[in-house]
Formats: C-alpha cells, sequence, structure tokens
C-alpha cells in the first residue's frame, strides 16, 4: 500500500476493480480544507480516461510492474504486434493501450510495462520524439501569412500533422509523441 505522497507520472494502481496508470497529477494545497490531489487516469484495459480527486494521505494500491524493451513489428487491424528484444517472444496488444499508435512506424523501439503478478502488459510507453518523413505536403504559398503559419502534412505512417509552411515531401521531421506536435525539420 502506497499514499498519495507516491503519486507519479506513469504509476500503475488498482482502483474500481481495474488498473489504471497515472497520466497526469497535481497536488493541491488550498489555503482553508485539507490538501488534495487531482489525477488523471487512463484505463490500461479499455483506455478509457478519467478524473479522480484523492484526499491528501489516501492509500492507494500500487500495480508492482517491470518494464521491458519491446520493438514494434506490425499493426494488423486493431492489434499491434511487438517482439522482446532480448527474448524474442513476440505479444499483439490492442489499439487503446497505446498512447499515440497513429506515430508508431515499424522497427521502433518502445518500453512496455507489464504486471509482475500476472504477466500481462499493462502498457507502452513511446520514445518522447520521433522522426517520420513527410509522404503528401500542399506547396506553402508566401504572402498570405502573418506569423505562425501551419499547414497540413501526412507522415509515413499515415498520421496528419500541421507543419510550417517551409516543410515539403521528403522531408524528416521531429514529432512530440506526447501532443502529437511538430518539433522540428531533421537535416540527415
Amino acid at each position: 500500500m502506497a499514499s498519495t505522497a507516491d503519486i507519479r507520472n506513469g504509476l500503475c494502481i488498482k482502483f474500481n476493480n481495474d488498473i489504471y496508470k497515472i497520466v497526469e497529477f497535481l497536488h493541491v494545497k488550498p489555503g482553508k480544507g485539507p490538501a488534495f490531489v487531482r489525477t488523471k487516469l487512463k484505463s490500461v484495459t479499455n483506455g478509457k480516461v478519467l478524473d479522480n480527486t484523492f484526499s491528501a494521505g489516501h492509500k492507494i494500491d500500487v500495480v508492482r510492474v517491470e518494464t521491458h524493451k519491446f520493438q514494434f513489428l506490425y499493426a494488423e487491424g486493431e492489434d499491434f504486434h511487438f517482439m522482446n528484444v532480448e527474448t524474442y517472444e513476440q505479444i499483439a496488444l490492442n489499439k487503446n493501450i497505446l498512447d499515440a499508435p497513429d506515430l508508431l512506424k515499424e522497427g521502433e523501439n518502445v518500453m512496455v510495462q507489464i504486471n509482475a503478478e500476472t504477466e500481462a502488459p499493462l502498457s507502452v510507453d513511446m520514445p518522447a520524439s520521433v522522426v517520420l518523413e513527410v509522404t503528401y505536403a500542399e506547396p506553402g504559398v508566401k504572402g498570405n501569412t502573418a506569423t505562425n503559419a501551419t499547414k497540413p502534412a501526412k507522415v509515413e505512417t499515415g498520421a496528419s500533422i500541421n507543419v510550417p509552411l517551409f516543410i515539403n515531401e521528403g522531408d524528416k521531421i521531429k514529432i512530440d509523441t506526447a501532443t502529437g506536435s511538430y518539433m522540428e525539420r531533421v537535416k540527415e
């Protein structure tokens, strides 16, 4: 058993007969009344996100997890297939468990959190950023913008990302996986 002082991003807890991963949290100490922790929880079984508030000192049931490095092999319908890079064991995970499935490129390495007691995969931690090639982007027209103008572009995984006007087809761009937004153009 742990308390609200142990809450951190990525922590997996048992709550309402399900296992949830803490996506965001905020410790709040109001001027009047007891402190509390506001959290955003994501279910690892069905992907639903819910907001919950724990009072300070509330006991939470932590799920013991192990983290292993897996390589993304391919997607088949709603299932994404991964291979453990150490044991070469393959697993199939539902699309709901992934945070940004549309940014996952074949051969990409991810960290998979596995429940230590049941050996069931809980969640997939994407790298902080990915580099993808732009497969389609409309040409940017100079002169019709003031500042920070963007246009939609398709990347090699099929995702649509808003990029600056100077990005063209064939460019490689770095994308933040947490927000799904453009970070920078990558020169090779």
